[in-house]
């Protein structure tokens, strides 16, 4: 049984006026048009088609949101019980909603997401769960197949890409998907958020 909510196959979206701002041809792969909003989704349709596939009661990630809301969505579809650890306060709420809304199980812990992680992997050992997070390699196995998409929609390799980076796992999945389908990469520009108080605080 494939675990699946219909994710994958998202937009390209041209973008004329950041193409006319920058001077090159901008196209923008709409991930958050997958089932739970989030890139994710692709990974975890495959990592939770193989832990139900090998028996697992359940599945058990460490997240600060979308990595919780996709966990609890897939786990939720396959029959399985999914625990989602958080660091206290450090959650998107609106997330989190999602993983109650389906019956997933919210841990909190005091500390960083390492403490978290560390408490998902201590779960995952002594209860049998799987866990979800992006060092699942079938998580990779999921999420290469936006690079596919991409290739197809473009009909040929883009020349950048620029993805958010967090862990590195997305990353890596593009990647890996380029290479398996087209024998080379892109230039490959992962980029981690800067969260600029000075300029929210301006905003508000």
């Amino acid at each position: 049984m494939t675990v699946t909510l219909g994710e994958g196959h998202t937009p390209l979206l041209h973008a004329p006026r950041l193409s006319e701002r920058f001077g090159v041809d901008v196209w923008l792969k709409w991930e958050g048009a997958n089932p739970t909003g989030s890139f994710k989704d692709r990974g975890m349709s495959v990592a939770v088609t193989r832990a139900l596939e090998d028996g697992a009661s359940g599945v058990v990630c460490a997240s600060t949101g979308n990595t919780a809301a996709s966990a609890a969505a897939y786990a939720a579809r396959a029959g399985l019980e999914a625990v989602i650890v958080v660091v206290a306060g450090g959650a998107a709420s609106s997330k989190l909603v999602q993983v109650r809304a389906v019956g997933g199980r919210v841990v909190e812990v005091e500390g960083t997401f390492t403490d978290a992680y560390a408490e998902a992997e201590r779960l995952a050992a002594d209860y049998g769960l799987v866990l979800v997070n992006s060092t699942n390699p079938n998580r990779i196995e999921g999420q290469k197949t936006a690079a596919f998409e991409i290739l197809e929609q473009l009909g040929g390799l883009p020349d950048v890409l620029a993805l958010p980076y967090g862990g590195g796992g997305n990353t890596k999945a593009y990647a890996r998907g380029f290479l398996e389908a087209a024998g080379e990469l892109p230039r490959l520009h992962p980029t981690e958020a800067e969260r600029r108080v000075d300029t929210l605080a301006s905003a508000i």
